[in-house]
């Protein structure tokens, strides 16, 4: 089979010739390593053999957002200002928003040896913020999409993989606009007013899915921000009311085109399978082990295997700090447990990717192991 074969006979639940293999962000994420910016760290010397291996030997699954315009009424630019300036090598980003009489702030910071944006203040930091937040007209967050970048980039990609569809959730775009713990406590307090900003980001983004659904249908997606009411964070009935009530459209608009909707959540993930089950999705990841999870993949394969294609569940942390003897009995446990007995597909793959600008020798090795694993599934 070729790679895009694999992946997907795999999402419908159709026999295949060995399980996938995917490096998540690596080959997902859309990278330059001829880049020359000092925020690159993928132009890192000791990242290419990485890379090079993704791009060959995995399965791969490019994660790509469609790509949106302003509409002719948006009117964002009448109450948020963006500025962007260097301090002590860092990259900073602050966005100013005046609305009701108040002035907001939310500064993020970029790390020139880290691929990752570090949000330093959030935009809302009282209910008064949150209550002025909400009068901002549902103009300012109007856009256009073209799905004409997605298809170019499938295209592209020919038969080593196929293209997945990134979109954040309306919960995902709610609790980034706080701090985790004032995020948490207006969650638990104040439902009515949470949900009103629910509604109001789940308003900005149903037409981008609906669109975009249409326009690039049949393709894998994958849904981000229900792991912000997982526990410990929410319990397990407010993940049904934030996360089930408000993702069940987008999974349907999905699937209403033929795609495929997979839930992302780390974390502890036991005791809302039984929502993700009620939403319908068609998959989950990253299913991450005890003790940074809370149930074991044969479990998930088990009792959800049927209904999900399973993704993961490899940690980050053993991919890039486990010795390699050891790692391999990890892989190897992760496949058996995600294939054994009946169900719809099984991907091996890990929680997330390095983020820095090395790649030691172990964790390219235990990459490589993943590889060899599942090319010999069966063997």
């Amino acid at each position: 089979m070729t790679r895009r074969e694999r992946l997907i006979a795999t999402l419908r639940g159709e026999p295949v010739d060995r399980p996938a293999v995917n490096f998540y962000e690596i080959g997902g994420f859309k990278v330059d390593p001829k880049d020359p910016d000092p925020f690159n760290i993928y132009n890192s010397p000791s990242w290419q053999p990485l890379l090079e291996l993704a791009e060959e030997c995995t399965d791969i699954i490019r994660m790509r957002s469609p790509a949106t315009v302003p509409s002719s009424d948006n009117c964002a630019s009448e109450f948020f200002t963006t500025e962007t300036f260097m301090e002590n090598g860092s990259k900073f980003t602050r966005t100013t928003l005046k609305i009701a009489g108040r002035t907001m702030t939310s500064m993020s910071r970029q790390d020139p040896d880290v691929a990752t944006v570090w949000n330093i203040e959030p935009l809302l930091k009282d209910l008064d913020d949150l209550e002025a937040y909400l009068q901002i007209p549902d103009e300012a967050f109007k856009y256009e999409v073209s799905t004409a970048e997605l298809e170019a980039e499938d295209e592209a990609l020919g038969d080593k993989g196929i293209v997945m569809v990134d979109m954040a959730d309306p919960l995902c775009l709610a609790a980034s606009l706080f701090s985790m713990e004032d995020f948490t406590i207006v969650a638990l307090t104040e439902p009515t007013l949470f949900r009103k900003l629910l509604d109001k980001q789940a308003a900005r983004i149903y037409p981008i899915v609906e669109k975009t659904a249409e326009g690039f249908s049949g393709r894998l997606w994958r849904i981000v921000g229900p792991e912000y009411a997982s526990e410990p964070y929410l319990p397990p009935k407010l993940f049904r009311e934030y996360v089930f009530e408000y993702d069940k459209p987008i999974v349907e608009a999905i699937q209403k085109h033929g795609g495929f909707a997979r839930i992302h959540c780390h974390g502890r993930i036991k005791n809302v399978l039984p929502i993700i089950a009620d939403l319908n999705a068609d998959g989950i990841d990253p299913i991450e082990p005890p003790p940074q999870g809370d149930v074991e993949l044969a479990y998930v394969r088990r009792e959800y295997g049927k209904q999900f294609v399973l993704f993961g569940n490899l940690e980050i942390s053993d991919v890039e700090n486990m010795p390699p003897d050891k790692f391999e009995a990890v892989a190897a446990k992760s496949i058996s447990d995600g294939t054994q007995g009946e169900g719809r597909g099984f991907v091996l793959m890990p929680s997330a990717s390095p983020y820095g600008r090395t790649i030691t020798p172990t964790t390219m090795a235990n990459y490589q192991t993943m590889i060899r694993l599942a090319a010999n599934f069966g063997k």
